[in-house]
């Protein structure tokens, strides 16, 4: 079986993504088991945050076991993960999984997490977590796998293509569109975080976004775009 972690920061396209993978008909998708064990772990405020604690298992260690390690009826399994929610947890797992690092421009995403998340911390932007397992992977002789949902969003095809490649799998054509509204796979916190993507079906054009960072959110960029720039190296690029 191939598991995947997809290790995204927030604001990045993860749930686009994960509807992509979606309509493989190979793959099961998880929308983000350790939401639960995050909050319990930081006690991070965030909307819905006693729904999410409610809905599923907080226990990390349990997850992992259950859930990510877990038994799957197809050949595929695709976990949307935030990277912060990696807060406080064993990461041996990582050994036994594919993992795929998922990144945007700072400004971008900062910009549109500010919204629901006014007082953003580096801590929540997960690009600690990012470089870490950049690191590890680097360390361990593989060759770490990026995507920047800027290349995924100017080239699609290519970049999926691509991805599937370095996963050992098939592309499909089939991840380039997906139904629009709700799907069965979301989390309770889709109400608070999936509008957009619940509107579309497929990826959208790229577009700069304008920059309306408060003092305190542009020293939080100035603390990520380091960390940023060190995975933008290893990010596959759009073709087109």
């Amino acid at each position: 079986m191939v598991r995947i972690n997809v290790w995204s920061s927030p604001r990045n396209l993860s749930t686009a993504l994960m509807y992509s993978w979606r309509q493989r008909s190979d793959t099961t998708v998880v929308d983000e088991p350790l939401y639960a064990h995050y909050l319990a772990t930081t006690q991070r405020s965030h909307p819905g945050f006693d729904e999410v604690l409610a809905s599923q298992n907080n226990r990390g260690d349990q997850v992992v076991d259950e859930v990510i390690l877990g038994h799957y009826a197809t050949p595929v399994v695709f976990f949307k993960q935030m990277a912060k929610h990696l807060a406080g947890l064993d990461r041996s797992f990582l050994s036994e999984c594919q993992n795929v690092l998922l990144t945007r421009e700072p400004v971008d995403m900062l910009t549109s997490f500010q919204k629901e998340v006014p007082d953003v911390r580096l801590e929540d932007t997960g690009f600690v977590e990012l470089v870490e397992i950049l690191e590890w992977q680097l360390a361990t002789g593989q060759t770490p796998i990026v995507v920047d949902s800027k290349q995924l969003r100017i080239d699609p095809e290519g970049v999926l293509n691509a991805l599937c490649r370095r996963l050992d799998l098939n592309f499909d054509p089939a991840m380039l569109a997906w139904p629009a509204g709700p799907k069965p796979e979301d989390g309770v916190w889709a109400e608070y975080w999936y509008a957009g993507v619940h509107a579309s079906e497929g990826f959208q054009p790229w577009h700069p976004k304008p920059d309306t960072l408060t003092p305190a959110i542009k020293a939080v960029l100035a603390a990520v775009m380091p960390l940023y720039q060190r995975l933008a190296p290893y990010s596959i690029r759009a073709e087109t």
